[in-house]
Protein backbone atom coordinates (compact mmCIF):
# COMPACT_ATOMS: atom_id res chain seq x y z
CA UNK A 1 0.00 0.00 0.00
CA UNK A 2 1.40 3.07 -0.98
CA UNK A 3 1.96 6.12 1.30
CA UNK A 4 -1.18 8.28 -0.20
CA UNK A 5 -3.43 5.30 1.13
CA UNK A 6 -1.57 4.58 4.58
CA UNK A 7 -4.52 5.74 7.47
CA UNK A 8 -2.50 7.89 9.65
CA UNK A 9 -3.15 6.39 13.42
CA UNK A 10 -3.73 9.59 16.07
CA UNK A 11 -0.76 10.26 17.92
CA UNK A 12 -2.00 9.79 21.96
CA UNK A 13 -1.08 13.28 23.77
CA UNK A 14 1.25 12.19 26.68
CA UNK A 15 -0.53 13.93 29.40
CA UNK A 16 0.86 16.89 31.21
CA UNK A 17 2.69 15.66 34.46
CA UNK A 18 2.99 18.97 35.98
CA UNK A 19 -0.85 20.14 35.14
CA UNK A 20 -1.62 16.49 36.75
CA UNK A 21 0.75 16.95 39.75
CA UNK A 22 -1.34 20.44 40.53
CA UNK A 23 -4.44 19.09 40.36
CA UNK A 24 -3.53 16.35 42.45
CA UNK A 25 -1.65 18.98 45.26
CA UNK A 26 -4.84 20.87 45.24
CA UNK A 27 -7.05 18.24 45.94
CA UNK A 28 -5.16 17.24 48.78
CA UNK A 29 -4.78 20.74 50.28
CA UNK A 30 -8.39 21.01 49.63
CA UNK A 31 -8.95 17.90 51.69
CA UNK A 32 -6.30 17.84 54.25
CA UNK A 33 -7.83 21.77 55.44
CA UNK A 34 -11.19 19.70 55.64
CA UNK A 35 -9.51 16.63 57.57
CA UNK A 36 -7.79 18.85 59.83
CA UNK A 37 -11.15 21.24 60.90
CA UNK A 38 -13.27 18.10 61.01
CA UNK A 39 -12.99 17.61 64.80
CA UNK A 40 -13.73 19.95 67.62
CA UNK A 41 -10.65 22.21 67.27
CA UNK A 42 -8.08 22.73 64.26
CA UNK A 43 -5.63 20.28 63.61
CA UNK A 44 -2.34 21.92 62.49
CA UNK A 45 -0.27 18.37 62.60
CA UNK A 46 -2.87 17.55 59.18
CA UNK A 47 -2.05 20.17 57.55
CA UNK A 48 1.60 20.26 58.21
CA UNK A 49 1.77 16.37 56.77
CA UNK A 50 0.28 17.12 53.70
CA UNK A 51 1.99 20.48 52.80
CA UNK A 52 4.98 17.76 53.32
CA UNK A 53 3.72 15.10 51.25
CA UNK A 54 2.65 17.84 48.67
CA UNK A 55 5.94 19.04 48.73
CA UNK A 56 7.81 15.66 48.59
CA UNK A 57 5.90 14.61 45.20
CA UNK A 58 6.90 17.85 43.79
CA UNK A 59 10.93 17.45 44.52
CA UNK A 60 10.61 13.85 43.01
CA UNK A 61 8.59 15.16 39.79
CA UNK A 62 11.19 18.23 39.45
CA UNK A 63 13.61 16.16 39.78
CA UNK A 64 13.28 12.99 38.06
CA UNK A 65 12.06 15.20 34.78
CA UNK A 66 15.08 17.65 34.86
CA UNK A 67 18.07 15.48 35.94
CA UNK A 68 17.19 12.08 34.51
CA UNK A 69 14.78 13.13 31.75
CA UNK A 70 12.20 10.71 32.66
CA UNK A 71 8.43 11.43 31.36
CA UNK A 72 6.13 9.13 32.57
CA UNK A 73 4.90 9.41 35.72
CA UNK A 74 1.42 8.36 35.40
CA UNK A 75 2.08 5.22 38.38
CA UNK A 76 3.64 8.33 40.75
CA UNK A 77 0.55 10.27 40.22
CA UNK A 78 -1.74 7.39 40.75
CA UNK A 79 0.29 6.71 44.34
CA UNK A 80 0.10 9.72 45.32
CA UNK A 81 -3.21 10.23 44.97
CA UNK A 82 -4.18 7.28 46.89
CA UNK A 83 -1.17 7.81 49.00
CA UNK A 84 -3.13 11.89 49.65
CA UNK A 85 -6.29 10.29 50.04
CA UNK A 86 -5.58 7.82 53.00
CA UNK A 87 -3.15 10.72 54.54
CA UNK A 88 -6.54 13.10 54.85
CA UNK A 89 -8.66 9.94 56.27
CA UNK A 90 -6.50 8.98 59.12
CA UNK A 91 -5.61 12.59 59.50
CA UNK A 92 -9.27 13.30 60.20
CA UNK A 93 -9.65 10.31 62.09
CA UNK A 94 -6.18 10.41 64.62
CA UNK A 95 -4.37 13.79 64.00
CA UNK A 96 -1.13 12.48 65.66
CA UNK A 97 -0.99 9.72 62.86
CA UNK A 98 -0.93 11.76 59.86
CA UNK A 99 2.65 13.39 60.41
CA UNK A 100 3.47 9.46 60.80
CA UNK A 101 1.84 8.27 57.87
CA UNK A 102 3.39 11.24 56.06
CA UNK A 103 6.95 9.42 56.75
CA UNK A 104 5.79 5.83 56.12
CA UNK A 105 4.62 7.63 52.73
CA UNK A 106 8.21 9.17 52.59
CA UNK A 107 9.73 5.80 53.53
CA UNK A 108 7.94 3.86 50.49
CA UNK A 109 9.26 6.45 47.86
CA UNK A 110 12.81 6.27 48.53
CA UNK A 111 12.20 2.36 48.68
CA UNK A 112 10.40 2.92 45.27
CA UNK A 113 13.51 4.61 43.50
CA UNK A 114 15.76 2.24 45.41
CA UNK A 115 13.91 -0.29 43.50
CA UNK A 116 13.41 1.12 39.90
CA UNK A 117 17.21 1.46 40.00
CA UNK A 118 18.30 -1.94 41.30
CA UNK A 119 15.59 -3.86 38.71
CA UNK A 120 17.07 -1.78 35.76
CA UNK A 121 20.10 -4.25 35.92
CA UNK A 122 17.97 -8.15 35.17
CA UNK A 123 22.04 -9.73 35.69
CA UNK A 124 22.19 -8.36 39.04
CA UNK A 125 18.18 -9.37 39.93
CA UNK A 126 19.60 -12.88 38.42
CA UNK A 127 22.39 -13.01 40.87
CA UNK A 128 20.26 -11.09 44.00
CA UNK A 129 17.34 -14.25 44.12
CA UNK A 130 18.78 -16.97 46.27
CA UNK A 131 19.93 -14.61 48.77
CA UNK A 132 16.76 -12.76 48.87
CA UNK A 133 14.93 -16.14 49.08
CA UNK A 134 17.26 -16.62 52.23
CA UNK A 135 16.14 -13.56 53.19
CA UNK A 136 12.80 -13.82 52.83
CA UNK A 137 12.64 -17.61 54.44
CA UNK A 138 15.07 -15.97 57.67
CA UNK A 139 12.27 -13.64 58.32
CA UNK A 140 9.69 -15.83 58.51
CA UNK A 141 10.68 -18.11 60.79
CA UNK A 142 11.99 -14.71 63.23
CA UNK A 143 8.36 -13.56 63.08
CA UNK A 144 7.16 -17.10 64.16
CA UNK A 145 9.85 -16.96 66.68
CA UNK A 146 9.34 -13.94 68.55
CA UNK A 147 5.78 -12.31 67.11
CA UNK A 148 3.01 -11.82 70.00
CA UNK A 149 -0.57 -12.95 68.72
CA UNK A 150 -2.31 -9.45 67.87
CA UNK A 151 -5.93 -9.57 66.85
CA UNK A 152 -5.82 -13.43 66.44
CA UNK A 153 -2.38 -13.35 64.25
CA UNK A 154 1.27 -13.62 65.33
CA UNK A 155 2.00 -10.98 62.33
CA UNK A 156 3.65 -8.41 64.24
CA UNK A 157 7.22 -8.01 65.42
CA UNK A 158 9.25 -5.16 67.48
CA UNK A 159 12.61 -4.72 67.24
CA UNK A 160 14.31 -1.85 69.19
CA UNK A 161 10.85 -0.09 69.25
CA UNK A 162 10.41 -0.58 65.76
CA UNK A 163 7.48 -2.35 65.15
CA UNK A 164 6.86 -3.95 62.09
CA UNK A 165 4.92 -6.79 59.83
CA UNK A 166 7.65 -9.42 58.17
CA UNK A 167 5.01 -10.94 55.90
CA UNK A 168 4.66 -7.50 54.16
CA UNK A 169 8.43 -7.40 52.99
CA UNK A 170 8.19 -10.95 51.79
CA UNK A 171 5.59 -9.69 49.52
CA UNK A 172 8.40 -8.09 47.36
CA UNK A 173 10.43 -10.87 47.91
CA UNK A 174 7.70 -12.98 46.62
CA UNK A 175 7.53 -11.31 43.32
CA UNK A 176 11.11 -10.87 42.96
CA UNK A 177 12.41 -14.10 43.63
CA UNK A 178 9.41 -16.02 41.59
CA UNK A 179 10.26 -13.46 38.36
CA UNK A 180 13.88 -13.87 38.65
CA UNK A 181 13.73 -17.52 38.72
CA UNK A 182 11.67 -18.26 36.28
CA UNK A 183 13.47 -15.66 33.76
CA UNK A 184 14.40 -18.06 31.64
CA UNK A 185 12.25 -21.26 32.52
CA UNK A 186 14.26 -24.02 30.54
CA UNK A 187 14.53 -26.96 32.72
CA UNK A 188 11.67 -27.94 35.67
CA UNK A 189 14.51 -26.98 38.24
CA UNK A 190 13.49 -23.32 38.28
CA UNK A 191 9.76 -24.29 38.57
CA UNK A 192 10.08 -26.66 41.65
CA UNK A 193 12.52 -24.55 43.23
CA UNK A 194 10.08 -21.95 43.02
CA UNK A 195 7.29 -23.86 44.45
CA UNK A 196 9.05 -25.21 46.93
CA UNK A 197 9.77 -21.34 48.25
CA UNK A 198 6.13 -20.28 47.58
CA UNK A 199 4.97 -23.60 49.76
CA UNK A 200 7.48 -22.41 52.66
CA UNK A 201 6.01 -18.54 52.47
CA UNK A 202 2.45 -19.74 52.31
CA UNK A 203 3.17 -22.39 55.06
CA UNK A 204 4.93 -20.09 57.42
CA UNK A 205 1.74 -17.29 56.90
CA UNK A 206 -0.41 -20.09 57.75
CA UNK A 207 1.17 -20.98 61.21
CA UNK A 208 1.54 -17.16 61.73
CA UNK A 209 -2.59 -17.33 61.39
CA UNK A 210 -2.23 -14.76 58.01
CA UNK A 211 -4.37 -16.28 56.15
CA UNK A 212 -5.18 -12.80 54.47
CA UNK A 213 -1.82 -12.51 53.11
CA UNK A 214 -1.37 -16.34 52.31
CA UNK A 215 -4.21 -16.05 50.44
CA UNK A 216 -2.49 -13.08 48.58
CA UNK A 217 0.55 -15.07 47.95
CA UNK A 218 -1.26 -17.97 46.90
CA UNK A 219 -3.16 -15.96 44.21
CA UNK A 220 -0.07 -14.21 42.82
CA UNK A 221 1.55 -17.77 42.90
CA UNK A 222 -1.06 -18.46 41.01
CA UNK A 223 -0.55 -15.60 38.35
CA UNK A 224 3.20 -16.07 38.35
CA UNK A 225 2.56 -20.05 37.61
CA UNK A 226 -0.09 -19.26 34.30
CA UNK A 227 2.49 -16.56 33.20
CA UNK A 228 5.33 -19.06 32.67
CA UNK A 229 4.05 -22.05 32.01
CA UNK A 230 0.55 -21.10 29.79
CA UNK A 231 -1.21 -24.25 30.97
CA UNK A 232 -4.91 -23.97 32.88
CA UNK A 233 -4.40 -27.29 33.86
CA UNK A 234 -1.46 -26.54 36.19
CA UNK A 235 -3.56 -24.19 37.79
CA UNK A 236 -6.63 -26.22 38.02
CA UNK A 237 -4.10 -28.82 40.15
CA UNK A 238 -2.84 -25.87 41.93
CA UNK A 239 -6.41 -24.47 43.32
CA UNK A 240 -7.81 -27.95 44.03
CA UNK A 241 -4.71 -28.20 46.29
CA UNK A 242 -5.13 -24.87 47.78
CA UNK A 243 -9.29 -25.86 48.18
CA UNK A 244 -8.07 -28.97 50.41
CA UNK A 245 -5.50 -27.06 52.12
CA UNK A 246 -7.60 -24.35 53.24
CA UNK A 247 -10.61 -27.11 54.47
CA UNK A 248 -8.18 -28.75 56.71
CA UNK A 249 -7.55 -25.39 58.04
CA UNK A 250 -10.60 -24.33 58.29
CA UNK A 251 -11.68 -27.98 59.86
CA UNK A 252 -9.07 -27.56 62.65
CA UNK A 253 -8.07 -23.96 63.61
CA UNK A 254 -11.16 -22.64 65.26
CA UNK A 255 -9.81 -18.76 64.29
CA UNK A 256 -10.73 -19.30 60.47
CA UNK A 257 -14.06 -21.05 61.69
CA UNK A 258 -15.13 -18.56 63.31
CA UNK A 259 -14.67 -16.20 60.65
CA UNK A 260 -16.45 -18.21 58.19
CA UNK A 261 -19.21 -19.09 60.96
CA UNK A 262 -20.20 -15.30 60.41
CA UNK A 263 -19.83 -14.66 56.66
CA UNK A 264 -22.91 -13.91 55.23
CA UNK A 265 -24.27 -14.57 58.60
CA UNK A 266 -23.51 -10.50 60.11
CA UNK A 267 -27.08 -9.73 60.28
CA UNK A 268 -28.29 -12.05 62.53
CA UNK A 269 -28.99 -11.12 66.05
CA UNK A 270 -25.96 -13.40 67.22
CA UNK A 271 -23.53 -11.69 65.33
CA UNK A 272 -24.38 -8.44 64.47
CA UNK A 273 -23.09 -7.12 67.27
CA UNK A 274 -20.68 -9.27 68.02
CA UNK A 275 -17.92 -10.80 65.31
CA UNK A 276 -20.21 -9.32 62.26
CA UNK A 277 -20.35 -5.45 63.72
CA UNK A 278 -17.42 -3.78 62.04
CA UNK A 279 -19.05 -5.36 58.80
CA UNK A 280 -22.50 -3.81 59.74
CA UNK A 281 -21.25 -0.94 60.70
CA UNK A 282 -19.72 -0.37 57.76
CA UNK A 283 -22.63 -1.65 55.36
CA UNK A 284 -25.01 1.22 57.40
CA UNK A 285 -22.06 3.86 56.73
CA UNK A 286 -21.64 3.42 53.11
CA UNK A 287 -25.42 3.20 53.05
CA UNK A 288 -25.69 6.68 54.94
CA UNK A 289 -22.89 8.27 52.95
CA UNK A 290 -24.87 8.19 49.94
CA UNK A 291 -23.49 9.41 46.45
CA UNK A 292 -21.62 12.42 47.61
CA UNK A 293 -21.02 11.25 51.34
CA UNK A 294 -21.42 13.15 54.81
CA UNK A 295 -18.38 15.13 54.49
CA UNK A 296 -14.78 14.57 56.14
CA UNK A 297 -15.48 14.06 59.79
CA UNK A 298 -19.06 13.56 59.88
CA UNK A 299 -19.41 10.04 59.51
CA UNK A 300 -19.98 7.26 62.17
CA UNK A 301 -17.83 4.04 60.52
CA UNK A 302 -14.53 6.81 61.74
CA UNK A 303 -15.43 5.11 65.09
CA UNK A 304 -15.27 1.73 64.81
CA UNK A 305 -12.21 -0.27 65.40
CA UNK A 306 -9.44 -0.59 62.72
CA UNK A 307 -11.08 2.55 61.28
CA UNK A 308 -7.42 3.54 59.62
CA UNK A 309 -7.14 -0.12 58.66
CA UNK A 310 -9.00 -2.72 57.41
CA UNK A 311 -12.21 -0.44 57.50
CA UNK A 312 -10.67 2.50 55.70
CA UNK A 313 -12.36 2.31 52.26
CA UNK A 314 -16.08 2.32 54.46
CA UNK A 315 -14.86 5.44 55.51
CA UNK A 316 -14.41 7.07 52.47
CA UNK A 317 -17.44 6.18 51.17
CA UNK A 318 -19.35 7.31 54.08
CA UNK A 319 -17.58 10.92 54.40
CA UNK A 320 -16.07 11.13 50.82
CA UNK A 321 -18.90 9.53 49.02
CA UNK A 322 -19.85 5.97 46.20
CA UNK A 323 -18.87 8.58 43.82
CA UNK A 324 -15.45 8.88 45.22
CA UNK A 325 -14.96 5.74 46.00
CA UNK A 326 -15.46 4.19 42.52
CA UNK A 327 -12.93 6.52 40.97
CA UNK A 328 -10.65 5.34 44.40
CA UNK A 329 -11.40 1.90 42.99
CA UNK A 330 -10.55 2.72 39.48
CA UNK A 331 -7.41 3.80 40.05
CA UNK A 332 -6.08 0.14 41.12
CA UNK A 333 -7.64 -0.67 37.91
CA UNK A 334 -5.70 1.62 36.20
CA UNK A 335 -2.60 -0.23 37.66
CA UNK A 336 -3.25 -3.32 36.46
CA UNK A 337 -4.05 -1.95 32.92
CA UNK A 338 -0.65 -0.11 32.98
CA UNK A 339 0.81 -3.55 33.70
CA UNK A 340 -0.18 -5.85 31.29
CA UNK A 341 0.56 -3.01 28.47
CA UNK A 342 3.83 -2.64 29.76
CA UNK A 343 4.02 -6.69 29.91
CA UNK A 344 3.64 -6.88 26.37
CA UNK A 345 6.73 -4.73 25.04
CA UNK A 346 9.06 -5.18 28.20
CA UNK A 347 12.74 -5.75 27.69
CA UNK A 348 12.86 -9.45 29.40
CA UNK A 349 10.12 -12.20 30.62
CA UNK A 350 11.42 -10.99 33.92
CA UNK A 351 9.81 -7.87 33.58
CA UNK A 352 6.47 -9.03 32.20
CA UNK A 353 6.16 -11.84 35.14
CA UNK A 354 7.23 -8.97 38.10
CA UNK A 355 4.71 -6.15 36.55
CA UNK A 356 1.61 -8.99 36.28
CA UNK A 357 2.72 -10.61 39.14
CA UNK A 358 3.17 -7.16 41.08
CA UNK A 359 -0.48 -5.58 39.39
CA UNK A 360 -2.05 -8.45 40.89
CA UNK A 361 -1.46 -8.49 43.94
CA UNK A 362 -2.07 -5.30 44.46
CA UNK A 363 -5.60 -5.73 42.83
CA UNK A 364 -6.19 -8.88 44.83
CA UNK A 365 -5.11 -7.51 47.70
CA UNK A 366 -7.73 -4.39 47.20
CA UNK A 367 -10.24 -6.89 46.34
CA UNK A 368 -10.27 -8.62 49.37
CA UNK A 369 -10.25 -5.51 51.62
CA UNK A 370 -13.47 -3.76 49.89
CA UNK A 371 -15.60 -7.08 49.59
CA UNK A 372 -14.02 -8.79 53.10
CA UNK A 373 -15.76 -5.38 54.52
CA UNK A 374 -18.66 -5.22 52.67
CA UNK A 375 -19.50 -9.03 53.49
CA UNK A 376 -18.96 -9.88 50.17
CA UNK A 377 -16.07 -11.99 51.12
CA UNK A 378 -14.79 -13.58 54.26
CA UNK A 379 -13.35 -10.53 56.47
CA UNK A 380 -9.16 -11.26 55.91
CA UNK A 381 -7.79 -7.56 57.84
CA UNK A 382 -5.57 -6.91 54.67
CA UNK A 383 -5.10 -3.57 54.33
CA UNK A 384 -6.25 -1.34 51.13
CA UNK A 385 -2.92 -0.66 49.34
CA UNK A 386 -1.23 2.93 49.68
CA UNK A 387 -4.27 4.41 51.59
CA UNK A 388 -4.53 2.32 54.76
CA UNK A 389 -2.26 3.33 58.04
CA UNK A 390 0.87 1.26 58.27
CA UNK A 391 4.64 1.54 57.68
CA UNK A 392 4.85 -1.86 56.33
CA UNK A 393 2.15 -2.21 54.37
CA UNK A 394 2.66 1.08 52.80
CA UNK A 395 6.62 0.49 52.43
CA UNK A 396 5.72 -2.41 50.34
CA UNK A 397 2.95 -1.32 48.35
CA UNK A 398 5.75 1.53 46.68
CA UNK A 399 8.29 -1.73 46.18
CA UNK A 400 5.60 -3.56 44.36
CA UNK A 401 4.86 -0.64 42.05
CA UNK A 402 8.22 -0.57 41.16
CA UNK A 403 7.81 -3.98 39.60
CA UNK A 404 5.21 -2.56 36.77
CA UNK A 405 7.54 0.74 36.96
CA UNK A 406 10.68 -0.99 35.92
CA UNK A 407 8.52 -2.81 33.37
CA UNK A 408 8.17 0.40 30.99
CA UNK A 409 10.29 0.68 28.59
CA UNK A 410 10.18 4.45 28.80
CA UNK A 411 12.01 4.01 32.78
CA UNK A 412 15.30 3.32 31.63
CA UNK A 413 14.91 5.47 28.17
CA UNK A 414 16.95 8.48 29.60
CA UNK A 415 18.97 6.25 32.38
CA UNK A 416 22.47 6.14 30.84
CA UNK A 417 23.97 4.29 33.23
CA UNK A 418 21.50 1.33 33.43
CA UNK A 419 22.27 -1.95 31.45
CA UNK A 420 20.21 -3.61 29.49
CA UNK A 421 19.73 -6.90 29.08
Amino acid sequence: MGKKGQKRLPKIKPINNFLMLALISVFQLVTAFSAAYGGEKFESRVLTAALLLVATEWIYLIAFYTLLHRRNFELELIAFFLCGTGLSTIGSVNAESALKQYFMILAGILIYVFMVFILGNVDLCMKLRLPVAVGAILLLIVNLAIAKVTNGARNWITIGGITFQPSEFVKIAFIFVGAATLEKIQTSKNIFAYIGFSVACVGALVLIKDFGTALVFFITFLIIAFMTSGDIKTIILAVASAVLGAGIVVKYKSYVTARFSVYRHIWEPEYYNASGYQQTRTLVGIASGGLLGLGIGNGNTRHVFASTTDLIFGVICEEWGFIFAVVLVLTFVAIAVSALVNSIASRSTFYSIAAVAGAGMLLFQTALNIFGITDVLPLTGVTLPFVSQGGSSMMCCWAVLAFIKASDVRTYNYLGGVKKK
